[in-house]
C-alpha cells in the first residue's frame, strides 16, 4: 500500500519556528511536529536583528527529520513567516547583511523625515496598507534617507521566506501575500507600486517577479538534495505570510464571519473580493493584505500577546518564571474590568519594561495602578477584548455585514480566558481553533499545488473534519458594555 502523501511546512514566527510534517490519510490532514527552535532576535550595538543563518541551519536539520521520516512520500515543503521584514542580496546573490529586525529603532521618527510631497493619505490610496512604520516601505526609506551602502549595493530584495525559498531551490521571486504587507505593493495596479517608490527613493530595480500562493518554485538544490538523500522534492511559495496561511486553513462555510490570529500580533478581519480602500477604511486604521485565491483581508493589526510575552520575560530576568497556563489561571483570579490599556498606543511597541509600561499608563490616564502582577495580566487581556471590540464595530459598520462569529486562530486560541473575555466584550459567539491554523494552512496549499486536494473549499471541510474546536458563548453584556464605555473614553483622550 503506498504511503500517505506528506508536505513539510516550515512556520516561522516572532518566538519561534517549527518543521511540521502533515499527512493526507483517512480523508484528515494529520499533523507531526517534528522539530521546533527558538527565534529570538540578537542586539549588536543599538541594532536589532534576526539571527537568520541559525535559523536557515535549523531548518535544514528540520528537512533532514522530515526526508527520514517521511521518505519517498515526502512530496513538497513550504516557508511561511512573519510580515514586512526581509533580506537584501547583491549582484551575486550573496545576503548583504543580517536582516533587521522590524521593532529596530531605525524607522523611529521616519514619518516625520519622509518626502513632504508624500502624504499618509496618498500612501494608503496607491497600497491601502495601514501606515505602521515597521513596513518594509519605511525601512527601506530609513536606509535611503541615509544613503546606506547596503541598499546602494543591493540586487535583489526578499522577504524572508522568499529568501528562504531561494536558499532552497534558487528561484528569486516574491510571494503575493508577503508582497502585500510591505506597504510597496498596489493592489490596484497588481504590481510593485512603482510611482511610490521611486518618490521614497527606493531603487526599483530591487524589486521581482510576483508569484500566485501555490507557485511551484523548483526542486531543492542538488546540494541539499545530497545532504538528505532525496532528490526530486519540490519547494512551494505557500500563503508564506503567517496570517494568510493560518485563514486559509479556518474551517468555514459562510462569509460572513470575522477571523482573529491571535499571537505575538492580533489582526483581526473579513476576507472581501476587492480591497477596500476609502477615506473611512483609512481612518480607521484598516489594512488590505493580500490572501489566497486572489482573495483580500480588510483587517487592523493591533499588539497582541506581545503585552503578556514582554512581561512573562520581564519578570523572569527579576527571578519570577511563570508559564502562560499560570499567568492565566492567576488573571482569573484578579478583579474584573478594573483598569485598562490602549494596546494601539505606540508605547507599547517597543521591548522591555512592559509591566512598567502597563503601570504607567493607568497612572497617567488616571486609573487605579494594577500592582500584582495578576492584576497587570488581566489588565492586559482585558483590554485586548475591548480593543476587538472597538475594531470589530469598524468593520461591522464599513462592511454592513453582521458578522455573528469570531474565529480565533494561531497559538492565542489556546488563551481560554482570552477567547471568553472576546465573546463577552463583543457580543459574539467566539470559535477557537484550530490552533494549528497557520502550518495547516501551508500545507493545505500545497496539497492543493500537488493536486490532492481540488479547491480551498474542499481543504477548509477537511481542516475541519481534522481539529477540534471549542465554542465561547458571550456573558455578562451589562458590566463589559459599561466597560467598553469608559475604554472608548480612554481612547480618545
Amino acid at each position: 500500500m503506498n504511503a500517505a502523501p506528506a508536505f513539510l511546512a516550515f512556520d516561522l514566527g516572532a518566538e519561534s519556528g517549527r518543521a511540521v510534517l502533515g499527512r493526507l490519510r483517512n480523508d484528515r490532514i494529520e499533523l507531526q511536529e517534528i522539530h521546533r527552535f527558538p527565534n529570538e532576535p540578537v542586539q549588536v550595538g543599538d541594532s536589532l536583528h534576526w539571527d537568520v543563518l541559525r535559523l536557515w541551519k535549523e531548518m535544514e536539520h528540520g528537512l533532514a527529520l522530515a526526508a527520514r521520516d517521511a521518505g519517498d512520500s515526502l512530496i513538497s515543503l513550504g516557508v511561511d513567516t512573519w510580515g514586512v521584514d526581509f533580506g537584501l542580496l547583491d549582484i551575486h546573490d550573496h545576503l548583504i547583511g543580517n536582516p533587521f529586525h522590524y521593532r529596530d529603532h531605525r524607522t523611529e521618527g521616519i514619518l516625520e523625515k519622509i518626502p513632504p510631497s508624500v502624504s499618509n493619505a496618498e500612501i494608503y490610496q496607491q497600497t491601502g496598507i495601514q501606515i505602521m512604520t515597521i513596513n518594509s516601505l519605511y525601512q527601506l526609506a530609513s536606509m535611503a534617507l541615509v544613503r546606506s551602502p547596503q541598499l546602494a549595493a543591493a540586487s535583489t530584495f526578499l522577504n524572508m521566506p522568499d529568501l528562504f525559498n531561494f536558499w532552497f531551490c534558487g528561484v528569486k521571486v516574491s510571494e503575493y501575500t508577503i508582497a502585500t504587507t510591505t506597504q510597496c505593493y498596489s493592489p490596484i495596479t497588481g504590481n510593485w507600486a512603482w510611482d511610490l517608490l521611486n518618490k521614497f527613493q527606493i531603487p526599483s530595480r530591487i524589486f521581482g517577479q510576483i508569484v500566485s500562493p501555490g507557485t511551484v518554485l523548483g526542486k531543492v538544490r542538488s546540494s541539499i538534495a545530497k545532504e538528505i538523500g532525496m532528490e526530486g522534492l519540490n519547494v512551494v511559495s505557500v500563503a508564506s505570510h503567517d496570517t494568510q496561511a493560518a485563514i486559509a486553513a479556518i474551517p468555514v462555510e459562510t462569509d460572513n464571519y470575522l477571523y482573529l490570529s491571535s499571537g505575538t500580533w492580533s489582526l483581526i478581519g473579513i476576507e472581501v473580493e476587492r480591497p477596500v480602500i476609502t477615506e473611512l477604511s483609512r481612518a480607521c486604521d484598516l489594512t488590505n493584505e493580500g490572501g489566497y485565491s486572489g482573495r483580500f483581508c480588510l483587517l487592523k493589526n493591533i499588539v497582541g500577546l506581545w503585552l503578556l510575552q514582554e512581561c512573562r520575560r520581564e519578570w523572569a530576568r527579576n527571578g519570577r518564571e511563570y508559564s502562560y497556563d499560570e499567568l492565566t489561571r492567576m488573571a482569573a483570579s484578579a478583579a474584573p474590568l478594573k483598569f485598562f490599556i490602549d494596546p494601539t498606543d505606540p508605547v507599547f511597541l517597543a521591548s522591555g519594561d512592559m509591566a512598567v509600561r502597563v503601570q504607567e499608563f493607568c497612572r497617567v490616564s488616571g486609573q487605579p495602578v494594577p500592582e500584582e502582577h495578576a492584576e497587570i495580566v488581566r489588565c492586559i487581556l482585558e483590554s485586548l477584548a475591548l480593543e476587538y471590540r472597538h475594531v470589530v464595530e469598524q468593520i461591522s459598520r464599513l462592511s454592513g455585514l453582521s458578522l455573528p462569529v469570531i474565529h480565533i486562530i494561531g497559538g492565542g486560541a489556546r488563551n481560554e480566558l482570552l477567547n471568553q473575555f472576546t465573546a463577552n466584550a463583543t457580543g459574539r459567539k467566539v470559535v477557537a481553533g484550530p490552533v494549528e491554523a497557520t502550518a495547516l494552512g501551508n500545507i493545505l496549499v500545497q496539497s492543493i499545488a500537488a493536486g490532492q486536494v481540488a479547491s480551498l473549499t474542499e481543504g477548509r471541510s477537511l481542516v475541519g473534519r481534522s481539529v477540534d474546536t471549542r465554542v465561547f458563548e458571550p456573558a455578562d453584556p451589562d458590566p463589559w458594555g459599561q466597560a467598553y464605555e469608559r475604554y472608548v473614553k480612554l481612547r480618545n483622550n
